[in-house]
């Protein structure tokens, strides 16, 4: 079944006209022969849009009932009985009454989407959950009303109902939104001009990013490639240079000067990863650009010009902002710039702003050198063979073979510098084709001992003899390079899996992460410095190894920062450009374990201050009614005691003085057990730990059970026990709870079995009832504070009972859990750690049973 198609009318603000919009058009639906209906519309007592309501079908709503007043709801049952061609459906965000279909109407709105029926719905921009903060810093007004953005972005039809705010507040005025005695009280607050032009510039802009998607999934769809300026945005392009800032702000101006405009800053990288852009620099510029409200982008590829054009027709730019290139005028004999090449190849629909900045015509600079890193000892070993090598192969074919001839004599030196190459890398190499040229002039090309060449043909040969020896040292170091860099990126690709790892597992220690920066780079000391503003002093969050950097990111050798208030300090050793990539992998990742761990510490305060709340709220229940009903009692009792109207009888009054009694008994066990709750909430239970025997506390912990009910409990305590390692006070308390709450649920008759047994290091203390028992899913529940499982009767207690026994359970490092008792009924068993010295003692058998 094909799913239904979802027109949702968008609001600006309340009374713009959605609802008459809606209606409208599903007047227009009706009179092109479509099976349309109503299945909740509120109109809120205005005329004009109950008017709209006439002619159409509307599906009878469902009545309610909720704390004693009855309330409508769209039936959805009856709507996907009658399952029309569309329907209308208003207040998207509306939460339905409890004991409806679902919790939420755009819920069910989705069932009926769900079932092949076009929605036509209603909804108003504060009703956003994204815009929820927005809304309620514009208005003073926190809607409690939400919907989704995704349930609106996912409409196959948005229509934005607008309306200026001086024509809504006249509409409001005439008295067309609100009854005349609300009006006053509605344009003095909520429908003030500056809220309303919030509100409106909120849902312009929303559906304009929705409208931004559209044409951006139409023109993927369509693969159009041909830039259509819908909206300004502006691409700059950064080398990583000082001059990014001054493109990023001349950028901004450009995008201000039209509605709408956004900057997109990228940097392009090429792919073998040979780049001489400052990290720092471009982390500086990123946060330039992100704090002006564009966005930072970084690509990689294998021709800037290319890439920069691709990127920008991809996001269907507008401009491209780009600097002027900083090549001095003899550096234009390599090629004619990016700037140059972008500003040709962008086409009549595509922009280019090429702007001055102090870098123009300074010169690129010379990368700096890289060295082949191939080690001391062969660059040492490659010098002395470039050098050595010619002089003493000049030698040996002077004395040895002085006429094996030119050829012959330029592949023997030809041999050598290779071999230079291979061991030293490019500057031996170099050193040993120019030596080896001199000689092999001086020495074997007439005239000999001269510097001048008679033959031409000799002429051709040295300089093939100088050029290939060149590119041997050339390729030879490259492939040295080559080598190096390789590595390098494989031992980057480890350290980068082990920190993906780490965040996969969940890792949460800053330390931990710190102490691996220190470890990795070879430091002696990390440390992650923030501060609250641009002008407070550094705190240092946390450091690994002695003597760290916590004033200032300056005095460290080593400063990434992390975002506007935050930088990764290292000390020790200044790190290549090389190295701070992966620092910068590493310097976020301390980032966000520190921002998890302080979440995760707010997350806990959350929870105790949640469940300190729901606690006090429970303890008001408490106390409005299972405190106040013994007491009713007590009150009532000691009146009629001193009422001179009536003479009581001796055994009247001893009735009357057993319902105080009972009263105050049950007063100081509510009490007891609210202020043991209390103890438990706050840590501030001390067992006081010793061996004990069970046959000891557990009588005595029988005292709180009535008498007419002591008779049913049954003691089956061996005295062969081990000793146990508690606390007698907490534990007779423990037991005293679980047992009363035993006799409360047991059928009448029936015998509560209280029972120990030894099982290896721990002794089981079993309290078994007969009574209606508790499924699995409620076992752990009714420990809980303020729980108390089925239909019990208000009197007979705040429950909190099994929550103190557990409590105090626990404090003494046992255990208190529920079981089913076989036959039916609750079994709570009680574990307690047996005393070291004492080991559960083996019963006696008789012989027989051993033989």
């Amino acid at each position: 079944m094909a799913r239904g198609k979802l027109r949702i009318y968008l609001g600006a603000a309340p009374g713009v006209g959605k609802t008459y919009a809606m209606l409208s058009e599903a007047h227009r639906r009706m009179e092109r022969g479509t099976d349309c209906v109503v299945a909740y519309v509120e109109h809120h007592g205005r005329p004009r849009t109950e008017v709209m309501l006439h002619g159409l079908d509307q599906v009878p709503r469902k009545e309610l009932e909720y704390r004693g007043s009855v309330f409508t709801e769209m039936d959805v049952d009856e709507v996907l009985a009658r399952r029309p061609a569309v329907v209308l459906v208003d207040e998207l965000a509306h939460t339905n009454v409890p004991g409806s279909r679902n919790v939420k109407r755009w819920q069910d709105v989705e069932e009926l989407l769900a079932a092949g029926i076009d929605v036509v719905s209603s909804v108003n921009i504060q009703h956003l959950e994204s815009l929820g903060d927005v809304v309620e810093s514009i208005t003073g007004v926190r809607q409690r009303e939400t919907v989704p953005d995704e349930v609106v972005r996912r409409a196959d039809q948005i229509e934005l109902v607008d309306m200026s705010p001086h024509a809504l507040r006249r509409r409001m005025a005439h008295g067309n939104i609100y009854k005349a005695d609300k009006v006053d009280a509605a344009l003095s607050n909520y429908f003030r001009p500056g809220n309303l032009t919030a509100l409106r510039e909120l849902a312009l802009l929303w559906v304009a990013d929705r409208v931004d998607e559209y044409l951006t999934e139409y023109r993927a769809e369509h693969r159009v490639s041909k830039i259509w300026g819908s909206r300004e945005r502006i691409v700059v392009g950064l080398t990583g240079g000082s001059e990014g800032r001054t493109l990023i702000r001349r950028a901004v101006r450009l995008a201000e000067k039209g509605a709408g405009g956004e900057v997109l800053a990228v940097y392009i990288s090429r792919s073998d990863g040979l780049t001489a852009a400052s990290p720092k620099e471009l982390a500086v510029q990123r946060t330039l650009v992100e704090e002006l409200g564009g966005t930072f982008h970084h690509v990689v590829g294998e021709d800037v010009s290319s890439a920069l054009l691709d990127f920008a027709r991809g996001v269907n730019a507008t401009q491209i902002v780009l600097g002027v290139s900083r090549r001095k005028t003899w550096q234009y004999v390599f090629g004619p710039g990016v700037g140059a090449t972008v500003a040709r190849e962008s086409g009549p629909d595509l922009d280019v702003h090429l702007v001055t900045h102090d870098a123009v015509g300074a010169g690129r600079g010379l990368p700096a050198p890289r060295r082949a890193r191939l080690g001391r000892s062969r660059v040492v070993l490659g010098w002395l063979i470039g050098m050595g090598g010619p002089a003493l192969l000049t030698l040996l074919l002077s004395n040895i073979a002085p006429d094996l001839g030119l050829a012959n004599d330029m592949l023997l030196f030809l041999a050598v510098t290779v071999a230079a190459a291979l061991l030293g890398g490019l500057l031996p190499g170099l050193a040993s084709a120019a030596f080896g040229s001199l000689l092999l002039n001086w020495f074997y090309t007439p005239p000999v001992h001269k510097l001048t060449i008679s033959d031409p043909k000799n002429i051709i040969a040295l300089a093939i003899f100088l050029g290939v020896a060149a590119s041997v040292a050339s390729v030879v170091d490259l492939a040295a390079r080559r080598t190096q860099q390789a590595a390098r990126l494989r031992a980057e690709s480890e350290v980068l899996s082990f920190l993906a790892g780490s965040v996969l597992r969940g890792e949460t220690s800053l330390e931990a992460v710190l102490e691996r920066v220190r470890e990795t780079f070879g430091m002696e000391s990390v440390a992650l410095l923030e501060r609250e503003s641009d002008v407070a002093p550094w705190t240092c969050a946390g450091s690994a190894g002695p003597h760290p950097v916590t004033s200032r990111p300056e005095k460290a050798d080593v400063d990434v920062p992390v975002g506007d208030h935050m930088a990764l300090v290292l000390s020790g050793r200044v790190l290549p450009a090389e190295d701070r990539r992966v620092l910068a992998a590493f310097a976020a990742q301390a980032a966000v374990v520190l921002d998890r761990r302080r979440l995760q510490g707010e997350a806990k305060e959350a929870r105790a201050l949640a469940e300190g709340n729901r606690i006090r709220t429970a303890l008001l229940a408490a106390v409005s009614h299972d405190l106040r009903t013994p007491l009713a009692g007590i009150k009532a009792a000691v009146t009629s005691l001193r009422s001179d109207d009536v003479e009581w009888s001796e055994a009247d009054e001893a009735e009357l003085l057993a319902g105080i009694e009972s009263g105050a008994d049950r007063l100081e066990h509510l009490v007891g057990n609210l202020l043991d709750m209390s103890r438990l909430q706050t840590g501030t239970v001390t067992p006081l730990i010793r061996e004990i025997d069970l046959d000891e506390v557990v009588p005595m912990a029988l005292g709180g059970v009535p008498e007419d009910n002591l008779e049913l409990v049954e003691l089956d305590i061996p005295e062969a026990l081990p000793m146990v390692v508690a606390d007698p006070g907490l534990l007779e308390r423990s037991v005293a709870n679980v047992v009363e709450n035993a006799v409360k649920y047991s059928p009448d008759g029936a015998r509560v079995v209280v029972s120990a047994s030894a099982i290896r290091d721990r002794v089981e203390l079993r309290v078994v009832d007969r009574g209606p028992g508790v499924p699995d899913e409620a076992k752990d529940r009714i420990f809980e504070p303020f729980q108390r499982y089925g239909d019990a009767p208000r009197g007979a207690g705040v429950g909190l009972g099994l929550a103190v026994a557990r409590g105090f359970a626990e404090a003494m490092g046992g255990t208190l859990d529920a079981e089913d008792t076989p036959g039916g009924g609750l079994t709570m068993v009680l574990t307690l750690k047996s005393a070291p010295d004492h080991p559960p003692s083996r019963p006696e058998l008789p012989a027989s049973a051993t033989s």
